[in-house]
């Protein structure tokens, strides 16, 4: 079995499936030098444009959160201890974006989609963002991010001051931390050829050198071939009940609340296909761009993007479903406050972002 990014041009010839999602008929050398090209180049103009625009959108945000630390987090609007404010909707966010490349990676691996493969390193990397930038809006709706280690259940010397196993916050700790735990594992493990692809492309030098740390070994042979496939076989497996639970438990922060509008069993669904709908949208603005500013038209075709818009359009199809069926629930159970939260909505001052 020969790795499509360890081949050469005597490979023009060979017809393989994936070829099939191509534009064109690259060579296996073809693909492998435009796919590792812009690792090999020196970044642009362009790139340190955007790395400063970002670089000071990121300072500033550590100076909002470092005043919201040291003022308190009514400087949110959050007056009350039953609500999250401005961090709740974030958190929800972020989640539910980084489920896409979970999908992609995962359950198409299992299904033997071959369209994933031009696009599933974007939405991996995409999932292990998402999830840390999840990760940090519970640290700073603590108030005292420096005691978020009582989340931790371990045994201690605190007395009765105990984790609350019936709080769904606390089972966004768990749910949070292995998600990222197998996100991060399935997206290395996926990388490891790509790694001894780079090492073989380096000179002699530090690059090299970690290249050669990050790629474990990796020679080619048809055993390691078959282990590495087996080994993203498994982690698809386990990766996949992650999609489904994840956000499920997300959405019991709201479903176990006796708010109206929030107390029902229509959530957990109603968030993952949220999510879904969300990652795959996400994905499709980052490899919109990918595809136009590296110039990899040919790898990242109509075609994959056509695919990726039938999931959104399944998706948010269930998503405007699950916003019909709160409406009809609210009008049959005949609760007054359900269907005045449900209305409000609809007509109130938010009318136009409904």
């Amino acid at each position: 079995m020969t790795s499509p990014l360890r081949a050469t041009h005597a490979d023009r010839r060979v017809r393989l499936p994936f070829r099939r999602w191509l534009d064109g008929d690259p060579s296996l050398a073809e693909i492998t030098d435009d796919v590792a090209r812009p690792l090999n180049a020196w970044p642009g103009r362009g790139w340190f444009m955007c790395f400063a625009a970002a670089f000071t959108a990121l300072t500033v945000g550590a100076g909002c959160v470092s005043y919201e630390v040291a003022t308190g987090i009514g400087v949110w609007g959050l007056n009350k201890t039953v609500g999250w404010a401005f961090d709740i909707t974030n958190f929800v966010f972020w989640i539910g974006i980084g489920h896409a490349g979970t999908l992609i990676s995962a359950i198409l691996l299992l299904f033997r989609q071959r369209w994933r493969t031009s696009i599933n390193r974007s939405a991996e990397a995409m999932t292990i963002f998402a999830v840390l930038c999840a990760a940090l809006f519970p640290l700073i709706h603590m108030g005292r991010p420096w005691l978020a280690f009582f989340v931790i259940p371990y045994p201690n010397s605190r007395g009765p001051l105990w984790v609350n196993f019936r709080s769904p916050l606390l089972w966004d700790v768990f749910a949070i931390n292995t998600y990222l735990t197998i996100s991060l594992v399935f997206w290395y493990v996926g990388m490891i050829p790509d790694f001894a692809t780079l090492r073989d492309r380096s000179g002699a030098g530090i690059r090299k050198t970690l290249y050669g740390i990050a790629s474990l070994g990796w020679n080619g042979s048809l055993r390691t071939w078959s282990r590495y496939e087996t080994l993203s076989t498994v982690l698809a497996a386990l990766a996949t009940p992650l999609v489904i639970s994840v956000h499920s438990i997300v959405s019991m922060d709201f479903a176990v609340s006796i708010l109206p509008g929030w107390h029902t069993t229509l959530f957990p669904p109603y968030f993952v296909a949220g999510a879904v709908y969300s990652g795959f949208g996400m994905v499709l603005t980052l490899l919109i761009l990918t595809r136009s500013l590296m110039h990899l038209e040919t790898y990242i075709t109509i075609r994959h993007l056509e695919a990726m818009a039938k999931v959104t359009l399944l998706t948010g199809s269930i998503v405007g479903f699950s916003y019909a069926t709160e409406f009809f629930t609210a009008w049959l159970n005949g609760t007054l406050y359900e269907q005045a939260t449900l209305y409000y909505r609809a007509t109130g001052p938010y009318a136009w972002c409904f």
